[in-house]
């Protein structure tokens, strides 16, 4: 299904059977810390919970915060391959957010860092319950909203992130959680991106 020309959602990737184990394997196996980063010299509580998995030798900040890279999961390389396999596409790192309930949020923003080059593809992958995904242009502000489902798969292509801004708004009549893992292609810190 198209819905911008730059966004791509692919319902049912994965089926509700599988979604179900998915989620509760990752809710269990996933080490979640709590995070805390840097901004404006002050200290912040995250309001999910995130893991950052990526190939040897991979490293990845955001407003100017590195995260702690972990090995890839036996369940992360499998779901990894598969969508590697679907879209014919090569990533090598993987964000994973836990939104605990409707109060946990990511804000308005781009995932635009240098690590990312100048046109990346994020495959992003959800499980559990349905949240809203908010996506606005950043030249005009025309703002749409997408309710995304276990399963589905919503690919960001190389200009998404050049013309749009996106979050995950709080959701305050919900109570159940949420595990999003976003795929992307990372270079290493010595290879200058062309």
């Amino acid at each position: 299904m198209s819905l911008i020309s730059e966004l791509k959602l692919v319902e049912n990737f994965y089926d509700l059977p599988e979604c179900q184990r998915i989620y509760s394997r990752l809710l269990t196996e996933q080490h979640w810390p709590e995070n805390q980063y840097s901004f404006g010299g002050r200290r912040f509580v995250l309001p999910r919970l995130q893991t950052w998995h990526a190939d040897d030798g991979i490293v990845y900040s955001y407003s100017n915060n590195l995260l702690e890279t972990r090995p890839w999961t036996v369940l992360l390389s499998n779901i990894k391959n598969r969508i590697e396999t679907f879209l014919k596409l090569d990533f090598n790192a993987a964000l994973v957010n836990f939104y605990r309930d409707g109060q946990d949020y990511v804000g308005w923003h781009a995932d635009d860092e240098t690590e990312m080059g100048e046109r990346p593809y994020i495959a992003s992958l959800s499980f559990g319950a349905s949240r809203q995904f908010a996506f606005r242009r950043k030249a005009g502000g025309q703002q749409e909203q997408l309710l995304l489902h276990a399963g589905s798969l919503l690919v960001m292509q190389p200009d998404f992130q050049r013309h749009w801004l996106h979050s995950l708004p709080k959701d305050n009549l919900l109570s159940s959680g949420r595990i999003n893992l976003t795929f992307r292609k990372v270079l290493p810190p010595d290879k200058p991106f062309k």
